[in-house]
């Protein structure tokens, strides 16, 4: 499963990228609103950061609108995808941008005709969000497992994003349910490695050692 972190903070995007194993990165208009600064300068500073796949999302709502904005993101780096809503215009969009070579990611997704729809119109990431299921008293992980099934029974090429993800539980079942990607807010990369045993273990060691040679 490949791991993505989603946000639009640089120093978090380094010290995740640092780890080695990150392998893009997602962002949204909301996310580089709090970092107060210019959308398509901190798109290329990322695109710098990490050789994947970095989403950048179209703000447009209609179809001109969104290939006028996604043709632009395009043009920042080759490593660009370009983000767009699961709605009859973003439909349209990611066929044209599927048609002309152009990765697109599919985002807002509630719903398993949501992604096959997207998948029949050449996406490349379809992302469906866990953590927004979840809050309206619904499965999230039912989502992904829906649209993980839907996928393999037709051999679709587009591959599973799970987003919104809230803590490391959700990462686990996302891993178990067979996502293709997943993406995560800095704080649940930085708990992925963390456990208290290991913290035990390691303290152990340590004071066992001291003891026996100084």
């Amino acid at each position: 499963m490949d791991l993505y972190i989603d946000t639009a903070n640089l120093d978090e995007i380094k010290q995740a990228n640092d780890l080695g194993v990150l392998d893009g990165v997602t962002t949204n208009p909301s996310l580089i609103a709090k970092e107060k600064t210019d959308y398509a300068k901190r798109l290329a500073e990322i695109c710098k950061i990490v050789p994947g796949p970095v989403s950048a999302e179209v703000i447009a709502l209609d179809y001109e609108g969104m290939m006028k904005e996604g043709h632009a993101h395009a043009k920042i780096a080759d490593n660009i995808v370009v983000k767009l809503p699961c709605t009859v215009d973003g439909l349209r969009a990611c066929k044209a941008f599927s048609d002309e070579g152009i990765k697109t990611n599919l985002t807002l997704c509630f719903q398993p005709l949501q992604a096959l729809m997207v998948a029949k119109a050449g996406a490349y990431l379809v992302s469906p969000f866990i953590g927004r299921v979840d809050d309206i008293a619904e499965d999230g992980m039912d989502l992904i497992l829906k649209i993980r099934q839907i996928y393999d029974n037709y051999g679709y090429e587009t591959k599973l994003l799970a987003a919104s993800i809230r803590h490391t539980k959700h990462l686990v079942e996302c891993a178990l349910a067979g996502a293709d990607v997943a993406t995560v807010p800095f704080n649940v990369i930085q708990q992925m490695l963390k456990h208290p045993l290991t913290d035990q273990g390691l303290e152990k060691f340590v004071a066992d050692y001291k003891k026996a040679f100084g």
